[in-house]
């Protein structure tokens, strides 16, 4: 008899115990990098909090977000920050003193401030939009097939669950750790980079508007040469 009752309270009390959490699998782990989605940590505990001020988000957005909506977050900020850095380092080369131009010879004349750039661009090279276009697309086809789910997938998500926000497996250097204490270290690194350049560029793309000057001549560290009459396209 006490045998039947202990056979029938068991499974009853097994009802109302904790539910073991999933592990994740280690393929899982090898594919994310190494993080663990940690719901208790600040933006599920990815990499990018550092000091003076850690868990900086002033308007709230980690707060609400679910693991989906914080990837595709993480996703666009990498994103933006790799083209911020792209377009910084673009913008300053080209510009005087340095006056770099692998496009066209400008025959060492002075074409003015690089928001102005693209103006001698589409005279002397208009291939070059042509071309830009489909190395973006493939660009983005690329990063989408790697990790993008199918649209109109039966869950309704928009990145894998086995894809790291940003690892688009492009390192021809071989420079990605193969740990995640290590990768966290580079990964916070880019972030603050490319944050620092998003600003970067937005600071001389609206000085430029504003005087039509180089960011170098408003440094006071080269002259200025720069004619605008001598612009193919003016405004």
């Amino acid at each position: 008899m006490n045998h039947c009752l202990l056979a029938l309270i068991l499974p009853t009390a097994a009802a109302f115990a904790p539910a073991a959490s999933a592990p994740v699998s280690t393929s899982l782990q090898d594919s994310l990098k190494g993080w663990v989605p940690d719901e208790s940590k600040f933006a599920f505990g990815l990499p990018g909090s550092l000091d003076p001020k850690e868990e900086f988000d002033p308007l709230g957005f980690a707060d609400g977000a679910d693991l989906v909506q914080m990837k595709q977050y993480r996703e666009a900020e990498t994103t933006h920050g790799r083209v911020a850095m792209l377009a910084v380092v673009g913008a300053l080369i080209t510009e005087a003193p340095l006056s770099f131009h692998p496009l066209f010879n400008n025959a060492s004349r002075d074409i003015g401030p690089s928001i102005r750039h693209l103006d001698e661009v589409r005279v002397t090279a208009p291939f070059f939009f042509e071309i830009l276009a489909v190395v973006i697309g493939a660009a983005e086809v690329g990063r989408s097939l790697k990790g993008w789910e199918t649209p109109g997938n039966e869950n309704n998500q928009v990145l894998k669950d086995d894809y790291y926000p940003g690892d688009i497996g492009f390192d021809p250097l071989g420079l990605k750790p193969d740990n995640f204490e290590e990768f966290s270290i580079m990964s916070t690194k880019e972030l603050q980079h490319g944050r620092l350049a998003m600003l970067g560029i937005a600071g001389i793309v609206a000085q430029e508007l504003t005087n039509g000057k180089e960011i170098f001549v408003n440094a006071g560290l080269a002259p200025d040469t720069f004619d605008p009459a001598s612009l193919p396209v003016q405004f």
